[in-house]
C-alpha cells in the first residue's frame, strides 16, 4: 500500500524511496515497502491522486508512520 503525507501547503504528496537501504535510513527499517518502477506511478496516480511526488526524504521519527508489529521468535 502506498503511503501519503498532507504538505504544509495542503497538497498531496507521495513518497518515494529510490533503493531499499534509503527508505530504512530515512522512514527507519519497520516500514512495509513495494518496488514500482517510476512509470508505473501512473497506475498509483490513477487510483489515488497526489500533487507531488517527493524522492528520498528523511522522515522524522516523530513523524512515521507504525509500521507492522512484529512477531517475538
Amino acid at each position: 500500500e502506498a503511503v501519503y503525507r498532507t504538505t504544509k501547503d495542503g497538497r498531496t504528496a507521495l513518497l518515494v524511496y529510490s533503493a531499499l537501504d534509503r527508505l530504512h535510513a530515512c522512514c527507519g527499517e519497520d516500514q512495509p515497502w513495494f518496488g514500482l518502477p517510476t512509470h508505473e506511478l501512473q497506475h498509483l496516480y490513477d487510483v489515488r491522486p497526489f500533487d507531488v511526488v517527493y524522492t528520498d526524504v528523511y522522515v522524522p521519527e516523530e513523524r512515521r508512520e507504525p509500521g507492522p508489529q512484529r512477531q517475538p521468535r
